[in-house]
């Protein structure tokens, strides 16, 4: 058993993160991505309605999927897409108008970059902490003079990262004392530039949630008086981790297991204290609880050498698939909030799980989710997969 690690190259990472106006339970932003040729190739669209609720989801969906149609052919002529996508959009009855802006995003894993936008709020580009402005192309169509784009193509390297988001983050706190006109570019490419000297290697997902809950904290009683929706773009290398669970059914292979962790090139994860004791023999390394992390939501986690993240098994497990489906943030004071925090910064996610069964679950007065370690597992795999778009394997032993 030997992991086969890929060939190093730049990765696309992208997150998004997205807030309903208050009071309303359908967004009126839209925001739309597909990943072509194994991940190298980037396509992804924001686009905002006119308005809020059921009529704005309407227009920017509208928008957003005809600008993806449009994006991923080639050639792609702008101007045609753009007349064709305003053209075909519903007139508002109450103002006489069918409006939704749009961000176009293409982006290849080699770095060549493409952006549209058009009525959004400008995208950023930050090369590690700082903020650089580039010059854009104006793009006006003879047919709606009164709507002006902007095209810009540059070269991104690896530690690059893009932002872009609706206006429901640029005019945050609007009219407020402290932001009378709302959480203006200065004020949060300062905040980003600070959370990225803080954080370097924050992933795009939790830098948008970030971005999110700040432009949030800028309104009126926390109140968002507009839908609120964020994505970023991050160029760097793959991360991949290793998650080991469950003791193999052959005791036999409990050294290859061992070996199989300890070679692992990226972050180690051990999950429950059986697999944790095979790890330590194995390898002759001590195990210890730590009695600092009792906090009665999980089992404490452990610590071990060489190794990330030691935790309880299948209470731990749960928990984090509850963090991750109601995801609004994991908290960091217990041992599931610290595994689903190592899941959200890799790429490729590797399980290995053993298959012996551990008689202490199959009480039959435990919860159902509890019986067998696989199906945790499955269900763990099956979030980080449609809901984070993670690269997910399983190997059994």
């Amino acid at each position: 058993m030997q992991h086969q690690p890929q060939p190093a190259k730049m990765f696309i990472d992208l997150g998004f993160a997205q807030r309903c106006k208050h009071g309303e339970n359908i967004c009126g932003d839209a925001f739309k991505f597909v990943k072509t040729g194994e991940g190298s190739c980037l396509v992804a669209v924001l686009s905002d309605g006119l308005g809020s609720g059921v009529k704005a989801n309407i227009l920017s969906s509208m928008t957003s999927v005809m600008a993806m149609k449009f994006a991923c052919q080639k050639p792609f002529s702008v101007l045609r897409a753009a007349e064709t996508m305003m053209s075909a959009l519903p007139i508002c009855s109450v103002r006489k108008i069918s409006y939704a802006t749009f961000t176009i995003l293409n982006a290849s894993v080699s770095g060549e970059i493409r952006v549209i936008e058009m009525g959004n709020p400008p995208f950023l580009y930050f090369q590690g902490l700082a903020h650089q402005v580039l010059a854009g192309e104006e793009l006006t169509s003879p047919r709606w003079q009164d709507r002006t784009m902007k095209q810009y193509t540059f070269q991104a390297e690896e530690g690059d990262r893009i932002l872009f988001f609706s206006d429901g983050i640029s005019q945050a706190g609007l009219g407020t004392v402290a932001y009378p006109l709302g959480w203006t570019e200065p004020d949060y490419c300062r905040y980003l530039s600070e959370v990225l000297e803080q954080q370097p290697d924050i992933s795009s997902q939790q830098l948008c949630q970030l971005l999110t809950r700040q432009a949030l904290s800028k309104e009126s009683g926390g109140i968002n008086l507009d839908d609120m929706t964020c994505a970023c773009v991050y160029f760097r290398q793959r991360r991949e981790m290793l998650l080991f669970t469950g003791p193999p059914y052959d005791a036999r292979r409990d050294g290859e297991c061992a070996a199989y962790l300890a070679a692992f090139p990226g972050d180690k994860v051990i999950s429950g204290g059986t697999s944790a004791d095979i790890v330590a023999r194995e390898l002759g390394r001590e195990v210890n609880t730590d009695l600092q992390d009792i906090n009665g939501v999980v089992p404490p986690q452990a610590n071990m050498a060489g190794i990330d993240l030691v935790t309880e098994g299948v209470f731990t497990l749960t928990r984090a698939i509850a963090y991750l489906e109601n995801f609004a943030g994991a908290p960091a004071d217990n041992a599931a909030g610290r595994l689903v925090e190592i899941l959200l910064r890799n790429d490729a996610i590797h399980f290995l799980v053993g298959t012996r069964v551990n008689e202490a679950h199959q009480d039959p007065n435990l919860p159902q989710e509890l019986d067998i370690r696989r199906n945790i597992v499955g269900k763990l795999a099956e979030v980080l997969r449609n809901k984070y778009y993670k690269e997910v394997d399983i190997k059994y032993i």
